[in-house]
């Protein structure tokens, strides 16, 4: 929520003018000074409040559903407000701290063994305190084990209050529900896209290309892809750089298309390292394109795999040991990547 701090605008000029000097000097100006200063009262008099209550009036329940999505930095913050929002958000910052041990429970960190059960307890006590991030990963948790219709009730609930991921799981699953839902699906995931998820942006992509409960708009799935993209979604990177490839929903270009699938190939994605290593390929960087090309066959994609024999051959024994080397101390840039242009 974000509450105005600045004054209102003045219908007036920006600009103050200074009045001309007085042409009868000094006197007449300290007589009207002196004639505007007795109307004026003795003391200033606050101002009034605009409001009639300040924030921390908000009852307890409106403030703890504006607050069930935060994070554990920003209840922090807003627990110094004021005491009435310390009080109130006390659940909240509980369902924090429960909130981690679950993930420490469920992936093994911080010296603590995994423990599903534990972990599923620990998210769903904070679900029960309002977090909604606490919700979605015990609908993960849910999902995972098989429990789907538990994880559907947790995701509607996060989603309802407004939780970005929350509402792109809810459209996920009703995409893979059976039969599907994909016009539901598509409700929840521009909620989330339109909040900045980036995987709801590219799975709502997906659905506007291929008309997938919604109408066919190439252009507008673009911009979804787009969108993603610039989020830091690998997959729609490359999505992107086919999009320029082929001028689908795009302009084509040539140099853009060659962009998004170098950065999509660094991230990691492995079709794109073998599109970009055969682009390399064809421009006779035969070193950088074999690179890529073991890149991807160790990620499982074999495509380039013909070429990538045939470089190699041509290759000397000091060349090929470079290559591994190369390939070996790899490592895909943070999907927050940004190339230069």
């Amino acid at each position: 929520m974000k509450q105005r701090t600045w004054p209102c605008r003045s219908d007036g000029s920006r600009f103050s003018v200074l009045p001309p000097p007085s042409i009868n000097g000094g006197k007449e100006a300290e007589r009207s000074r002196k004639h505007r200063s007795s109307k004026l009262p003795s003391s200033r008099s606050p101002l009034p409040s605009r409001d009639g209550h300040d924030f921390s009036d908000l009852p307890y329940d409106v403030l703890t559903k504006i607050a069930a999505s935060f994070g554990a930095a920003n209840l922090r913050a807003a627990s110094l407000v004021c005491r009435s929002w310390c009080e109130a958000l006390r659940p909240l910052r509980e369902a924090m701290v429960l909130l981690r041990w679950g993930k420490r429970f469920k992936h093994g960190r911080a010296g603590v063994r995994v423990n599903l059960e534990k972990a599923l307890d620990s998210f769903l006590k904070g679900a029960s305190r309002g977090s909604t991030l606490a919700m979605v990963d015990a609908g993960l948790l849910y999902w995972e084990t098989g429990k789907k219709e538990k994880a559907v009730a947790l995701y509607r609930k996060a989603a309802s209050l407004g939780d970005p991921s929350g509402q792109f799981n809810l459209g996920v699953s009703y995409l893979q529900a059976e039969p599907s839902n994909p016009k539901e699906a598509v409700r929840w995931l521009y909620q989330s896209a339109m909040a900045g998820h980036a995987r709801a942006q590219y799975q709502l992509a997906l659905c506007l290309h291929h008309g997938r409960g919604v109408d066919n708009d190439i252009q507008a799935a673009a911009r979804w892809y787009m969108k993603a993209a610039e989020g830091g979604y690998v997959r729609a990177m490359y999505n992107v750089a086919l999009c320029y490839s082929f001028g689908e929903g795009l302009v084509r270009s040539h140099r853009q298309g060659r962009k998004w699938m170098k950065r999509a190939a660094d991230c990691g994605h492995t079709k794109a390292q073998v599109e970009h290593g055969l682009a390399l390929f064809s421009e006779g960087e035969m070193l950088k394109a074999v690179v890529y090309l073991e890149l991807a066959s160790r990620g499982g994609e074999t495509g380039g795999a013909h070429v990538k024999n045939v470089i190699l051959q041509q290759l000397s024994a000091t060349s090929r040991d470079r290559v591994v080397h190369l390939a070996d101390n790899w490592h895909a840039f943070p999907s927050s990547f940004r190339a230069v242009s």
